[in-house]
């Protein structure tokens, strides 16, 4: 596949990755502007979140034949109008239809973006083909939210969801004018796509997904209103500390990758969620200066570090299902975001937003209690039977 085609689609997961995750830097804006309280305000990113991991099994069944190509334009297209119309939502209710809308065009565009890579690249080179199209989506975290939480401060968040709006127009016509047609996958059934998480270990895995995406991103959803209180961060330096989060995202994502490839899938998150559970639970405590939040941002977003090793213990279990395990872990993936903006939202209602740490820090013990529950479990040598 030739480079200028997977930046393509690369560029397109970067856009619908800022779609996802641009609104945590936003919230004091979207809350002063519409009258809606913060905790109101994230549910927005819950709204999105449960959309996608609702859609994307949903979508992949009825748009399994669809020309690939086809389908990655139309997708980009509909994640444009949602962003439009959230730049241009009079009330809090548009603004959730557009969440909504962009969702949907997100969870069609992911999945049809990783088959058109594989299926572009030959054979030695596929696996670094998906991890650019992922690459993508982390950058997102590191440049795509934090220049929307800078674009935010200085032009409202209408014109940063005008922006995404754009990228997603130009994604459109760049996948339209340079990519070549792509013939879809075999369909697979939306029952049969199900029938694969009736497997006890395959639920405990995709436990450890949500409970431990929950645990960081109950934190990260509200991070703009912590950290004004914790230590007074606001406007360009929050950016900054959005930007190391991104960066320790970006790092972890990579060295999950490298760390399952010489270790296996358990080394890596034996050692990943007991740190995160350190993290979280000391947060109170290094979030009182600028530094130690930094320092905690980055180790938070280093957390990417149990993707590659979450994926590949599921493909150790259902090797002949893994595309369909791997499908509902992205859906689990964006559960997780989902329920994070729900809880988050209860618990700044209720208590406030510095009780949200120690809310992340249970989460993260479920999400280890899970692992250990799971590294009892023999991977199946073959399938996964319902």
């Amino acid at each position: 596949m030739s480079p200028l085609r997977l930046t393509l689609l690369a560029g397109g997961a970067f856009a619908v990755g800022t779609s996802a995750y641009v609104v945590a830097g936003l919230l004091p804006e979207i809350s002063a502007e519409l009258g809606v309280s913060v905790s109101a305000a994230g549910q927005l990113t819950t709204a999105f979140a449960l959309a996608y991991a609702l859609g994307a099994p949903v979508l992949a069944t009825l748009l399994g034949r669809r020309e690939r190509r086809g389908l990655l334009v139309a997708a980009l297209l509909l994640a444009a109008v949602g962003n439009l119309l959230s730049a241009l939502a009079p009330n809090y209710g548009l603004l959730m239809v557009g969440r909504v809308l962009t969702a949907l065009g997100a969870a069609a565009f992911t999945p049809a973006a990783t088959h058109a890579a594989t299926l572009l690249s030959p054979p030695e080179r596929r696996g670094r083909a998906v991890s650019a199209v992922f690459t993508g989506i982390t950058l997102s975290l590191v440049v795509g939210v934090p220049a929307g939480t800078l674009i935010g401060s200085a032009v409202g968040f209408r014109g940063v969801f005008a922006v995404v709006a754009a990228l997603c127009l130009a994604g459109a016509i760049g996948v339209r004018t340079l990519l070549p047609t792509v013939e879809a996958p075999a369909p697979v059934g939306l029952r049969e796509r199900l029938a694969v998480a009736a497997d006890r270990r395959v639920l405990t895995i995709l436990g450890i997904t949500v409970l431990g995406l929950m645990a960081v991103l109950t934190v990260y959803t509200y991070i703009a209103p912590l950290l004004a209180e914790s230590v007074g961060v606001t406007g360009p330096l929050l950016g900054v500390l959005l930007v190391v989060y991104g960066v320790g995202a970006l790092i972890g994502n990579d060295l999950g990758g490298r760390l399952t490839d010489r270790f296996g899938s358990r080394r890596p998150l034996l050692m990943t969620l007991p740190v995160i559970t350190l993290a979280l639970v000391t947060l109170p405590l290094t979030i009182t200066t600028v530094v130690g939040a930094g320092i905690a941002m980055f180790v938070l977003g280093g957390g990417f570090v149990v993707n590659a090793p979450v994926q590949s213990r599921l493909i150790e279990l259902a090797p002949a299902n893994s595309a369909l395990v791997l499908s509902l872990n992205a859906s689990a993936i964006y559960l997780g975001i989902g329920l994070a903006g729900l809880v988050g939202g209860g618990v700044v209602a209720l208590y406030g937003v510095l009780a949200l740490p120690l809310v992340g820090a249970v989460l993260s013990l479920g999400s280890l209690g899970l692992l250990l529950l799971a590294l009892r479990q023999e991977p199946a040598p073959g399938s996964v039977t319902p």
